[in-house]
């Protein structure tokens, strides 16, 4: 038993417990209103629960910001209460410690070992017997951690195997990258590997092992139609034919579902000011219009104007002041880019009118934050001191990301890392994507070689300053 518990205790470090549909880190993750998303949802379902259906596979693609993780979350929430979800897994780039690829499986695996005694001592076992598993490739540990100890349990006979937790989910492909999660991945993990070659292989692995055996798996995966998954999916991929695919941009139109959330929401609003008219039906209108068929648009307006320290009137006036007019014709992304600057360019404003902020230059610093670029100066010093000597380098308070994103919490939430102190964390990925595309963020764009320079512009002068910081060799 006590091999057992050391292998088990082992693949819990190689899991992303940040990735579970239930985790705190993921608090208020967003999911779909109970009226909304309705006809998707059941054909979601239904998909999920013909465990006779013929395609063991569902795909649905939709473009950023069409509320894929929505779905994803509600499906998951839905699947748990009816216990059949074996395991879910919620991909975030923005998310270094559920980003990798190489937490997935193990992540997988980890959940489906809940399930039952006798598959969470061979999972262990296999794990104790070779250690060096989460470095191999992910075929290999989705053979060694998954397929092999679910055959395990059905020759056992020790679980009637037709009541196993069946459905398997995936949400955020897109946003799997190339590099290891881990210290120790990264001493054995190829980390010139880019994120398309990853999320290949992963789907290469759901194919070659869990498909092509006769486990009783259902596997949902949601992602953004990028190369990886059309690849597979395309004519002669290793999907083609093979997936049930939900092509969600084309195929759903959201324009009711985005007029009953803001509905909704602008009447909880009224409810909490005591104006119940403080809107009106007009204003939803010309939201949902603009939204162009993105749910992140509508949510994102719903965050900013619900911000407690401002007038959600006065919000609402200033966001339909920067919608375009009616007829105007705009760029699928032109009206929530629009949204993304002047939510930035506000807080500029109000950032840079502090007397004790004067000099310093707002969008250098959020982008600094945003590329978690704090983390590799961090890594230059004692990490026991690391956090208050970056914010001297950088002449920050210790506060200095609490008061930068006072007004952008309609975009960034903070929370705390392995060194227990604050990191940025964004909503949605589109933010990155505006931020790291200057034909999208335009004035506000700023390259990561600028940011770079000027950490290392401010180390060189610090160290000038203070010859006392210690640099770790």
């Amino acid at each position: 038993m006590q091999w057992c518990l050391i292998g088990w205790k082992l693949l819990l470090k190689h899991t992303a417990p940040n990735a579970l549909h239930n985790s705190s880190a993921r608090y208020d993750a967003p999911k779909c209103d109970e009226d909304t998303r309705v006809e998707v949802t059941r054909e979601l379902m239904e998909w999920i629960e013909d465990r006779g259906g013929p395609q063991r596979l569902l795909c649905m693609t939709g473009a950023a910001g069409s509320g894929k993780s929505a779905l994803q979350q509600s499906i998951a929430e839905r699947c748990a209460k009816g216990n059949i979800l074996g395991a879910a897994c919620f991909i975030s780039a923005g998310d270094p410690s559920r980003s990798g690829a190489f937490t997935i499986v193990p992540t997988i695996a980890y959940q489906l070992g809940l399930n039952h005694p006798f598959l969470q001592h061979t999972i262990a076992g296999a794990v104790k017997h070779n250690p060096l598993i989460f470095s191999q490739s992910l075929k290999t540990q989705m053979d060694v951690l998954v397929v092999r100890p679910f055959e395990s349990l059905r020759r056992s006979k020790q679980s009637d195997i037709s009541t196993f937790p069946y459905a398997i989910l995936i949400d955020g492909l897109d946003e799997c990258t190339g590099e290891p999660s881990t210290a120790a991945d990264s001493k054995h993990v190829n980390t010139r590997c880019n994120a398309e070659d990853r999320q290949a292989e992963l789907l290469a692995a759901i194919k070659n092992s869990l498909l092509d055996s006769d486990l009783p798996f259902r596997i949902f995966i949601a992602s953004r139609p990028e190369w990886a998954i059309r690849t597979a999916l395309g004519t002669g991929g290793s999907f083609h034919k093979l997936a049930y695919h939900v092509q969600l941009s084309d195929k759903y139109d959201a324009t009711e579902d985005m007029r009953r959330y803001l509905q909704r929401r602008f009447r909880d609003i009224g409810l909490k000011i005591g104006q119940p008219h403080w809107f009106t039906e007009g204003n939803i209108e010309t939201l949902v219009r603009a939204a162009s068929g993105q749910f992140v648009y509508v949510a994102t307006v719903f965050k900013y104007v619900s911000e407690r320290r401002a007038s959600p009137v006065h919000r609402l006036k200033t966001v339909l002041n920067w919608t375009p007019d009616q007829g105007q014709v705009v760029k699928p992304f032109e009206v929530l880019d629009m949204l993304y600057t002047n939510i930035l360019l506000n807080a500029k404003e109000a950032y840079e009118a502090i007397d004790t902020h004067h000099g310093r230059d707002f969008l250098l610093l959020f982008r600094i934050y945003q590329l978690d670029a704090m983390g590799w100066l961090l890594s230059l010093f004692n990490p026991k001191f690391g956090h208050r000597i970056a914010n001297a380098v950088l002449d920050l308070e210790s506060n200095a990301l609490e008061i930068l994103t006072l007004d952008l919490r309609s975009l960034v939430y903070l929370k705390e890392n392995e060194l227990s102190t604050s990191c940025l964390a964004v909503y949605h990925k589109s933010l990155y994507d505006f931020m790291d595309q200057a034909s999208r963020a335009r004035e506000l764009y700023i390259p990561k070689a600028r940011v770079y320079t000027h950490l290392v512009k401010c180390c060189m002068e610090r160290i000038i300053e203070l010859p006392e910081i210690e640099i770790r060799t």
